[in-house]
Parts: structure tokens; sequence; C-alpha cells
């Protein structure tokens, strides 16, 4: 039983340092001083009136404005009909990038707000920009 209870000691010790252990360094000693961190010239844009069926895109600029590099991870976007595109190699410090957003307006209309999230190893995590736009009936008058 000692045997048992001894182990069951020991298994829990090492749990509580194990990360520590593993990763061959204390909290202490790890280096958070160094850090991306992404400023957007802009977090949000209206394309103003669209008429059903139009594309629109815009270029949402930032900065790394950090001392590390800037890796975006991934960019998403909250429904199909609004596709980001953006770099996939790492941004350098003090460097600028581009997201560019498409945006379809086919089977849309009305008020339309759509929401961008950019994953990234930047200091404050996911970052949001947003676009929005009022999308009409179709022109007709194109037709004629």
């Amino acid at each position: 039983m000692k045997i048992l209870y001894v182990c069951i000691v020991l298994f829990f010790a090492f749990e509580l340092v194990s990360p520590n252990v593993l990763i061959g360094q204390s909290v202490a000693a790890r280096d958070t001083t160094t850090f991306a961190q992404v400023i957007f010239e802009e977090s949000e844009f209206n394309f103003g009136d669209l008429y059903q069926g139009q594309k629109a895109h815009h270029i949402f600029w930032f900065k790394n404005s950090g001392n590390s590099n800037l890796v975006l991870n991934n960019v998403l976007s909250t429904c199909g009909c609004t596709v980001p595109e953006w770099p996939k190699e790492p941004i350098l410090p003090d460097s600028v990038g581009e997201i560019k957003v498409l945006f379809d307006s086919t089977s849309k209309i009305g008020r339309q707000n759509k929401v961008i999230t950019i994953r990234s190893n930047s200091k404050q995590g996911d970052y949001r920009i947003r676009i929005s736009a009022m999308v009409l009936p179709p022109d007709k008058s194109k037709n004629k």
C-alpha cells in the first residue's frame, strides 16, 4: 500500500513540473520580449450600394509593428460570399501586408455585414475586420 501511495504522490508531483521539464526551461526563463503585433490601417469598410450580382473587393492594409515575424495562420469569413486572400509568407517586423476581400452579392439582398477573422501569432491573438454593403435589386436598365 505504501508503494501505491508513493507512486501516486510522485505521479502528481511530476505532472506539476512536467510542462517546464518537457519544454526545457522554466516559466521565468521564457522570453516574452519578442512578439509580432498587427496594426490595421482600417478595420471596417462599407462598399455602399451594390446591385445584386455585383462583385466588389477591398484591400485591408496592415503593418507588423512587433519585433518578430508575423504569420497569418488562417483568415476566415462568415459566409461563402466573402473570400479573403492573404499572404502565406511571414511578414517581417516593420513590414506591411495586405488582405484582399472579395464580396459577391449574388443571391444577397438588403443590408449585408460580414466579419473576417484573422488568426495569427500576433500578441493580441485573433483580430476581426468587417465589410458591409447595401445590396439593391438587380439593375434592370442594363438589360435593355
